[in-house]
């Protein structure tokens, strides 16, 4: 089965690589004529970036060159924040957290910690999720489930958790693959945890949860402060949005869409969506609009869009439950769809061949179109295009538009299969990873 998502066994410890002396300010920002892409998904957690003036005249040879450096092994984008760039990867037998100038790629220091952990299904053993930055802390949440909090000066530890241990959770297919989240003073963490002793039963349907699918953190001292829901962890991420005027906690877990108050974590619905087969995962963020909630798998079931009410279970304004397979309008796999002015586009279908990019009216379900022939893509909204980054290294710069597709610029990176990260924009510099580069190249002309 061909799956893995970003658009996170025990650990025997922890070491720290000596700091490399920063000669950089405290503050490295040198371009100031952007935003920062500090967590999963950007800024605003929907993979949108609100910078302008991107360059939509393409060289046949690409954008200009400003950096790139050599990965380990992981599928996790980069983060950046006040001119640094982190990034989470696997050399050998640990863990590393990097920190690099952003706009030179220069080593400033690494953290890192030794692992054991195997995929189960042959997968790169590398870190899935990226890092999460959060004022002077960064966090990262290994595919072992080790969860760190160091500081973003110099790469020291803050505090560790070893959430397998402590919460009991059976490695899922692909290891953890969830990023966190910060809400306030709260980190929540998607764990999943269950009451089943012994070793990996071969069927994780049959798990009962020990109420940990979500844990919330002190974000400083990583002391727990409460865990709600029985749900078990999935790759979709935990999510935080102000919908009716209040704040809500969205978790598309293995079952289904977890909605919770966020400060307390009282659960307010459950509304189960899972393919029925074994080998099936949910992976994509909830995408929320106003009082609606889209989600989306690409195994069995489909998507399904909700009218959240409060104190209620929400209103099913239109799911894909009831059409063929074949007939679901869309099937999104690791990507999270991106919503503009009342469409969803987004990447359809499990496998490779028979992926298409789709553009559906979020009001009715309507298909307004649909491409063949990108492979399992994922995308970035910026400045009235996205930047769509096939699987096997093309990027294309697509117009947005609800009536037609509408590419502007194609650009071969030659990076390797799987080029499975969205691509990553910050301060007009756009990040993107394959298999064995991240490249740093000029997306807006520098003032």
């Amino acid at each position: 089965m061909r799956i893995l998502i970003f658009c996170c066994l025990f650990a025997l410890g922890c070491t720290s690589a000596a700091p490399t002396p920063a000669a950089e300010p405290t503050d490295l920002r040198t371009r100031t004529d952007g935003s920062d892409w500090p967590k999963f998904l950007g800024p605003t957690q929907d993979g949108v970036s609100p910078e302008k003036g991107i360059r939509t005249d393409w060289p046949k040879d690409g954008l200009k060159p400003i950096w790139e450096v050599a990965m380990g092994l992981g599928y996790a984008p980069p983060s950046i924040s006040r001119g640094r760039l982190f990034h989470f990867d696997r050399f050998g037998d640990n863990n590393r957290l990097t920190c690099r100038n952003a706009e030179t790629g220069k080593l400033l220091w690494k953290f890192e910690y030794p692992t054991d952990y195997e995929d189960l299904y042959g997968y790169s053993p590398g870190p899935r999720s990226c890092p999460v930055i959060d004022d002077d802390r960064v966090y990262i949440l290994g595919p072992d489930g080790m969860l760190h909090c160091v500081n973003v000066a110099d790469g020291a530890m803050v505090w560790k958790l070893d959430t397998r241990k402590e919460y009991k959770f059976q490695q899922n297919f692909f290891g953890v693959g969830s990023a966190p989240i910060v809400e306030g003073d709260l980190l929540l963490v998607a764990v999943g945890g269950s009451t089943h002793k012994g070793e990996r039963p071969n069927d994780l349907r049959g798990l009962t949860g020990n109420g940990t699918a979500i844990v919330a953190f002190d974000k400083k001292t990583g002391k727990e402060k409460y865990r709600t829901s029985d749900e078990h962890a999935s790759y979709s991420s935990p999510t935080v949005a102000t919908i009716n005027n209040r704040r809500y906690g969205l978790y598309f877990a293995r079952g289904g869409l977890v909605a919770f108050e966020p400060t307390t974590g009282k659960i307010d619905f459950h509304y189960k969506w899972r393919a029925k087969i074994l080998e099936s995962v949910n992976a994509a963020n909830p995408v929320v609009v106003g009082d609606k909630v889209l989600i989306s798998e690409c195994y069995e079931k489909g998507a399904a869009v909700l009218k959240v009410k409060n104190g209620a279970m929400p209103e099913v304004v239109w799911n894909d439950d009831e059409n063929d397979y074949r007939d679901k309008v869309l099937k999104c796999h690791w990507n999270t769809p991106i919503h503009v002015d009342g469409y969803v586009y987004g990447s359809s279908g499990r496998h490779e061949n028979e992926a298409q990019l789709r553009c559906v009216e979020l009001a009715t379900g309507k298909l307004m179109w649909s491409q063949k022939g990108l492979e399992r893509c994922s995308l970035t909204q910026i400045d009235g295009h996205f930047l769509c980054m096939c699987e096997r290294g093309d990027l294309l710069l697509l117009k947005i538009n609800p009536n037609k597709y509408e590419i502007v610029a194609r650009w071969s990176t030659e990076l390797d299969f799987p080029t499975w990260a969205a691509p990553v924009v910050a301060n007009g510099l756009m990040y993107v990873r394959g298999k064995d580069r991240l490249l740093c190249v000029e997306l807006i002309p520098k003032k």
